[in-house]
């Protein structure tokens, strides 16, 4: 595997060619200390194992697909299922693929890019796609850019998939969330969407105010509004770190796993659009350019 490492004075970043994992973020605590907000393998090799898609891109597909197939015109396309779900593009998907390195550097705007050539019908999603992830420190923040042009009619969502954990405590349960979402989808036993969308006031769910995250644990698709405006927020009042999140994506996938002490923001479109009419498209055609771009900015607070 071939490791790539980028910094400016706010962020040391690194990154893999297989994924196009993001393996650690090095950022400054309120001591001064180095601490890395990915969680992650220290040997690269171990990724290879890994199947919670720590730090990856993950696609064609990112989230949860139902039934085992999505239709595109007239032509119905089969895909991998487990129990019903198709999740993150499949048995591999993008996450555990080689990418190619296009280009980095380390100089005024430290940056990444890879990309990954997709073939027709690769886990049996039509078209040869083309797609690139390019990682950028500007300053304090971290953008992830992703790009996928088809020469086919396809279906596209792609997500970074880091898990940030902010401080070194056992669990997330002392770390401060707010997301500023009045909406979420509703999801069934299998976390696939109904269809349906709720609102979060007088559940669990409503972190608009900020709040402990307790000992709830998440796996929500939030719908939120594309903007420069800030979407989430989470701090560690225990390191003093704070993250916050902004996309120009429809939702925003908040996943606080039982068994890690981290959290994940995928920003993305909306989890089974193919099969769910009143979604957001998710068709990339010939001639379109699929983006999605997302900010990630850490501060310190006292």
């Amino acid at each position: 595997m071939q490791q790539v490492t980028i910094n400016n004075a706010y962020i040391r970043l690194t990154t893999l060619d297989y994924g196009a994992i993001i393996q650690e973020i090095l950022v400054a605590d309120k001591n001064g200390n180095p601490h890395n907000c990915a969680v992650g393998f220290e040997a690269a090799e171990d990724y290879k194992t890994d199947h919670r898609f720590l730090g990856a891109c993950v696609g064609r597909f990112a989230g949860r697909i139902s039934k085992g197939h999505f239709n595109i015109g007239n032509t119905s396309y089969p895909i991998y299922e487990h129990d019903g779900v198709h999740l993150h593009g499949g048995q591999k998907g993008f996450g555990r693929r080689f990418w190619k390195l296009l280009d980095h550097s380390d100089e005024k705007k430290p940056h990444v890019t890879y990309q990954y050539k997709s073939p027709h019908l690769e886990e049996g999603y039509p078209g040869n796609l083309i797609v690139t992830v390019t990682y950028q420190l500007l300053e304090n923040t971290l953008k992830i850019l992703h790009q996928a042009t088809t020469d086919l009619p396809t279906v596209v969502n792609l997500t970074n998939h880091t898990y940030f954990r902010l401080d070194n405590a056992a669990t997330q349960n002392e770390q401060i969330l707010q997301i500023r979402s009045d909406k979420r989808l509703l999801t069934d036993e299998k976390l696939l969407p109904t269809g349906e969308i709720v609102s979060v006031e007088n559940t669990a769910f409503d972190f608009r105010e900020p709040k402990k995250i307790g000992d709830l644990r998440l796996d929500t698709p939030y719908v939120v509004i594309p903007s420069e405006e800030t979407l989430a927020v989470v701090h560690s009042p225990r390191s003093g770190i704070q993250l916050s999140v902004r996309s120009d994506q429809p939702a925003l996938v908040v996943f606080t796993p039982p068994d890690l002490p981290a959290i994940c923001f995928e920003t993305q479109n909306f989890p089974d659009a193919p099969n769910q009419p009143s979604f957001p498209s998710c068709l990339l055609l010939p001639g379109e350019t699929y983006r999605n771009e997302s900010f990630f900015t850490f501060h310190l607070v006292p």
